[in-house]
């Protein structure tokens, strides 16, 4: 019994030794081989730029210039779908088990499956340029102060957003409807029909926004980064870098923000960044989390996951 007792303690000792000389298990957040840190490129089958990705459904799609769609399983193998347009989509997401897409000259597509798209009636001409789901909801903005909403996706009604600004992006956390655009502007909203415009202090340009872990974030021109807890006080961060910043995201317990140069940077709590290498010099200009893993997009149809 002596023996095995010292046999089982021998086993520890070795397991804690290499542990240690790994740096001790991988958590979320805290470097390592968290996902995040580490980035592959992919091959996309196209050298279109691509604007937007989301996760839904078990895959993930893709938009971009010249009615780009693509999408993947697992964020390696991606196929082109053929969606019959030329419109430059912007943005796209995924709620109520329904992907909407949206770009220029108000275009609005929205597919069950990904592979299958139906162009929907939004009623404006305005560029759109960013959408989410939320509290039921689906909410697009853009170009001239735009906003949108739809419960299914179909039907769009336009919303008094109180601003000719252009709007880049908007989320949805904590009960609130963030949206945020040109000359600093941010708008809450509780319900996406009653926007209010909070005083943001800086006439910097936000153009993406994520919430996570009780933290709204938001990114923009100049390396600028912002925090809220409550979509209403913001905080201005040290991001390290004065590359413009496109898109953000939250997963993992990371978030990750993306922008030119191939500027990836991630954040356990949105206030410290760490910049990673992402192996382009291309623009990315957006990034999603689905299925353990994070996928950007970018110029030329780069593509790039982690881990």
């Amino acid at each position: 019994m002596v023996r095995n007792k010292l046999s089982q303690l021998g086993a520890f000792l070795l397991l804690a030794a290499l542990l240690s000389a790994c740096g001790g298990p991988s958590r979320p957040g805290t470097g390592g081989t968290a996902a995040g840190t580490i980035w592959t490129k992919r091959t996309s089958g196209t050298d279109a730029w691509l604007e937007g990705v989301t996760y839904g459904n078990g895959i993930f799609v893709a938009v971009g210039l010249n009615g780009t769609i693509l999408t993947s399983p697992d964020g390696v193998n991606w196929t082109k779908q053929d969606l019959g347009t030329d419109a430059w989509l912007e943005g796209v997401t995924y709620g109520n088990g329904t992907f909407v897409a949206v770009g220029w000259d108000g275009t609005i597509l929205t597919s069950r499956d990904g592979v299958n798209w139906t162009k929907r009636d939004s009623g404006t001409e305005n560029h759109l340029l960013g959408v989410t789901y939320g509290n039921g909801t689906f909410v697009a903005v853009g170009r001239n102060g735009t906003i949108l909403t739809s419960r299914d996706g179909v039907n769009w009604t336009k919303r008094v957003s109180g601003t000719d600004a252009w709007l880049a992006g908007v989320t949805y956390g904590n009960g609130t409807f963030v949206a945020v655009g040109a000359d600093g502007t941010i708008l809450t909203s509780r319900d996406g029909v009653n926007w209010t415009k909070q005083d943001l202090g800086t006439d910097a340009w936000p153009r993406g926004v994520t919430y996570g872990n009780g933290t709204f974030v938001a990114v923009g021109a100049d390396g600028t980064i912002l925090t809220s807890r409550d979509g209403v006080n913001w905080t201005k961060r040290d991001s390290g870098t004065e590359n413009h910043l496109l898109g953000v995201t939250y997963g993992n317990g990371i978030f990750v923000a993306v922008g030119a140069f191939g500027t990836i940077l991630t954040s356990p709590d949105g206030v410290r960044w760490t910049k990673q290498d992402s192996g382009t010099e291309n623009d990315l200009r957006g990034v999603t989390f689905g299925n353990n893993t994070f996928v950007a997009v970018g110029d030329d149809g780069t593509i790039l996951t982690s881990p």
